[in-house]
């Protein structure tokens, strides 16, 4: 079975600039919060889920998951740890960085603030009771986590598909770059109709 890429966003972050660079903290992911996709199911994820991805995974911090790294675990950039809250990200971004540069001043007014994940379900749960399905997380790979303009819980990659495929229909290999600016496309298109 193809494990499929999937985006979550919307949770704000703490950024503050000293001496030493910029500094995102906050958290990735929420555990123990249920969250509606798109009108077609609700989602949780459950504490424990990227256990096994921290320290496994090579994750990138990127802006609008698209881009150039601005850090990386596998470099020590980028600390990813879990709490009882959720999955927390740290970084102190380099200021000379022109990647860097570019968003400082939109990170520091709060204009670019919101978090995100993605990531590939390994072990999930669907709960058929009730009006609308609900998909416990129970496991998943990192991808990447970012920094975001436009949270993405109400149009996530997963919500332009169907709902056989999210529960895990075998779909076929996909260049995941385009998939991700197509959904970021099709939910910029939802936003101002």
């Amino acid at each position: 079975m193809t494990m499929t890429f999937e985006v979550r966003a919307g949770i704000p972050a703490e950024i503050r600039a000293d001496e030493s660079g910029i500094k995102v903290e906050g958290y990735a992911a929420v555990f123990g919060e249920e969250t509606d996709i798109g009108g077609m199911f609700r989602e949780v994820i459950e504490r424990g889920a990227f256990k096994e991805a921290i320290g496994r995974d090579d994750v990138v911090f990127l802006i609008n998951h698209d881009g150039l790294p601005l850090a990386r675990t596998r470099s020590g950039t980028l600390k990813l740890t879990e709490d009882d809250h959720g999955l927390k990200i740290e970084t102190t971004l380099d200021p000379e960085d022109p990647d860097v540069k570019s968003i400082a001043g939109k990170m520091k007014r709060g204009d670019l603030d919101k978090m995100s994940f993605a990531f590939f379900p390994e072990v999930q749960e669907w709960d058929e009771a009730g009006e609308t399905p609900l998909r416990t997380i129970r496991k998943a790979s990192l991808h990447d986590v970012s920094v975001v303009t436009t949270p993405a819980y109400q149009g996530t990659e997963i919500a332009l598909r169907s709902l056989e495929a999210a529960r895990g229909e075998t779909a076929p290999a996909r260049n995941l770059k385009h998939e991700i600016q197509a959904a970021q496309l099709k939910l910029a298109a939802r936003l101002y109709e």
